[in-house]
């Protein structure tokens, strides 16, 4: 499969261009049905080599988050069709108050300290995208999958910040029920 994607200069490092080439070729297979050890998890889990000369990766980025929101709906419209609307709703909300339960807690408690001398989230960085994350799941405020997956956080040690693979997970499923909504 051949892409169309930037190429930095040759004297910058973009993306290894080979392996972006394969890892898409797979997806295209997966989406297309032919290839059923590979799904949208695998998106997430993207991580390529580097060269001069590559792919511009905030090109390959952006592509790639828009083929996870592809198999993010083809997963949604699989189960609609395998469950029923109906079914798929409730599952649908249920995982949204499961993940709104966490959003409740107390800024600076929502999620596990880290370890001393662990690399942590900063809570506060932490706790304002979680107030957004309220305002979306209690009021509708506008909010795309995006503003979750780019989100960044300053950087902490120890008790003083939010475990990260702990909120990494977290917000994993939080934009995961984001693409599920039609």
């Amino acid at each position: 499969m051949s892409t169309s994607f930037e190429r930095v200069s040759r004297f910058s490092v973009g993306y290894d261009m080979r392996e972006v080439d394969e890892f898409l070729s797979r997806a295209r297979k997966a989406y297309e049905g032919r290839d059923s050890s590979f799904d949208g998890s695998d998106i997430t889990a993207a991580s390529f080599g580097t060269e001069r000369g590559g792919y511009d990766m905030r090109v390959v980025d952006e592509a790639l988050d828009r083929l996870s929101d592809a198999f993010a709906l083809q997963a949604r419209d699989d189960a609609i069709a395998a469950q029923g609307e109906e079914a798929w709703v409730a599952q649908l909300t249920e995982r949204a108050e499961t993940l709104k339960e966490r959003l409740e807690r107390p800024a600076g408690d929502r999620f596990a300290p880290a370890a001393q001398g662990e690399p942590a989230y900063d809570k506060g960085d932490v706790d304002a995208l979680c107030d957004q994350l309220v305002a979306y799941f209690t009021d509708g405020h506008p909010m795309s999958v995006d503003d979750v997956r780019r989100a960044a956080f300053g950087r902490r040690r120890g008790p003083e910040g939010y475990r990260e693979a702990v909120v990494d997970v977290y917000l994993d499923h939080v934009a995961d029920v984001m693409a599920s909504v039609p």
